[in-house]
């Protein structure tokens, strides 16, 4: 038996069951994100997600995804711009409120409008804003690549993670 077996429960992938894969992604430590958008009926939408990575310098791509159950699908498909707000260490109660299904999400909440009127979050440790570059079905979600058109950093602030089920804090290590 190597290190590996002895240290971890081993689960055959074909046997892989949805809860026990969510718990295995849980040991990975995300950043936690608020993509928003407004549609062409001047809808504005907001999602919380942890599934936001960069992908490309040259072009600037991201990538997020949403489940393809999602009631707002379609609506996210036809979007022509993107903000991707990458919430701040205070703002988990932002994270838990995108993350339901509220039919006014945004009433009280400070944002800013950015290019095409998207809504941008106030206090966020960064903000991208992007366009569509390619949607690709991928198993129970779809995938969004968006290329970056503007970026913003607020160098003060401190992104708030996410691992094991719950809100965490960045601790730096020290210099030794």
């Amino acid at each position: 038996m190597s290190n590996l077996e002895n240290s971890m429960d081993l689960i055959e992938a074909s046997r892989v069951e949805g809860a026990d894969l969510r718990k295995a992604f849980g040991q990975f430590p995300t950043g936690v994100a608020i993509v928003s958008t407004r549609t062409s009926e001047g809808e504005d939408l907001g999602m919380t997600m942890s599934s936001f990575s960069s992908l490309s310098l040259t072009p600037p791509l991201v990538l997020f995804s949403i489940g393809q159950y999602a009631n707002s699908l379609a609506k996210w498909q036809a979007a022509d711009v993107y903000a991707i707000n990458i919430l701040s260490d205070d703002q988990h109660l932002l994270s838990e409120r995108f993350a339901l299904a509220l039919s006014d999400k945004w009433a009280g909440v400070a944002f800013d409008r950015g290019h095409a009127d998207v809504p941008i979050l106030q206090e966020t440790a960064a903000c991208f804003v992007c366009k569509p570059f390619a949607q690709h079905e991928s198993g129970d979600h779809m995938l969004f690549i968006a290329e970056i058109i503007h970026v913003a950093v607020n160098h003060e602030a401190t992104p708030l993670i996410f691992c094991q089920g719950r809100y965490g804090e960045i601790q730096p290590r020290s210099k030794t």
